[in-house]
């Protein structure tokens, strides 16, 4: 059976575009649709690329990528909409709005398609599980014993987060002031946090005004690949490389000249590759009936493994990895 993936881009409320010419998947295909935040965003071209690995490895599914042009609510429900509409059989989506996707998430699963959220989760009455890309406690401690070590445990630190309705950020900010209230971190103060909604011209703003509302500011810790891009510019283009340095989530290849020039001595991320393809070979499994998502079960998610779902219908992937000058060139190719 032919293996296809297609790609759909949405604007706002936009009409879906057809699967093939005469509008229908092969014959008996599973087609699976991925729903991002938002598109022209690197870190989820990558969940795309493992998401079609996933697809060429099991055979007989049509991966169709999905997203609006901007990271709202209401254009993920207009795309969400044309997928039902499509008769998908399965929507794994990185929520912008945990609680706004809900009733079309239902809607979806009431039409039996199978839902599931990843990196960012719909609340659970909208999908029958979330992947996590790693331990929420984890991402957290390590954003800011990262920051902390490029500091030495010493200096006035600001968040820069995506939107205010992230759970994903949310989650990760609040594990972060968990590790920060420990005694080590007792002179390294968190003095801000603030929003760039996962846009890079917003995120950039949104680092000047904390430099200029700071002077005292030693550094920015942004949990999401656009924001920490846009802050590490940011301190080039100020000229304060050495006096501010940036850390977070990341991809190496966006990274990569943040190293380099020292606004960033140290990032974080997982794989987004293996996420899409988690997430994807996840949703393939549901649809199969080889899996059900149900809390405390396992599913098997190909190459990564054997995945508990945990009591609150979590599941996480793995932990987050470290890179910095000893190995950003080599991570650097890859993603």
């Amino acid at each position: 059976m032919i293996t296809r993936r297609t790609t759909l881009q949405f604007a706002g409320a936009a009409a879906l575009a057809g699967l093939a010419p005469g509008g229908a998947s092969a014959a008996g295909n599973i087609r699976v649709a991925m729903v991002v935040k938002a598109l022209g965003i690197g870190f989820f071209d990558a969940c795309h690329k493992g998401g079609e690995e996933a697809a060429k490895q099991v055979g007989g599914v049509d991966l169709i990528y999905a997203g609006p042009t901007k990271t709202t609510a209401e254009d993920q429900i207009a795309v969400i909409d044309g997928l039902i509409a499509q008769k998908v059989d399965a929507i794994a989506i990185s929520a912008n709005d945990p609680n706004a996707l809900v009733p079309v998430c239902k809607k979806a699963m009431s039409k039996g398609i199978k839902v599931i959220s990843f990196d960012s989760g719909v609340a659970p009455a909208g999908r029958i599980l979330q992947l996590d890309p790693s331990n929420a406690a984890l991402i957290g401690q390590t954003c800011v014993k990262m920051m902390a070590k490029t500091l030495g445990n010493k200096g006035d630190v600001a968040i820069l987060s995506a939107t205010a309705q992230a759970t994903n950020q949310n989650v990760w900010i609040g594990e972060m002031k968990k590790e920060w209230a420990k005694p080590d971190y007792k002179d390294m103060k968190l003095v801000a946090t603030v929003y760039g909604d996962d846009l890079a011209d917003k995120s950039y703003r949104e680092a000047q005004g904390l430099f200029k509302a700071y002077p005292n500011l030693k550094g920015i810790i942004a949990p999401t690949s656009v924001g920490i891009v846009a802050a590490a510019k940011a301190v080039v283009d100020a000229g304060l490389v050495g006096k501010v340095y940036v850390t977070g989530l990341g991809l190496p290849s966006e990274m990569k000249g943040a190293v380099k020039a020292g606004s960033s001595q140290s990032f974080a991320i997982w794989n987004p590759i293996d996420l899409g393809y988690t997430a994807t070979m996840i949703a393939i499994d549901l649809v199969k009936g080889t899996a059900t998502g149900a809390p405390g079960t396992v599913v098997d998610a190909g190459r990564m493994g054997k995945i508990k779902i945990e009591a609150d219908g979590s599941a996480a992937m793995s932990n987050p990895f470290v890179f910095d000058k000893t190995n950003i060139d080599e991570f650097a190719k890859i993603f």
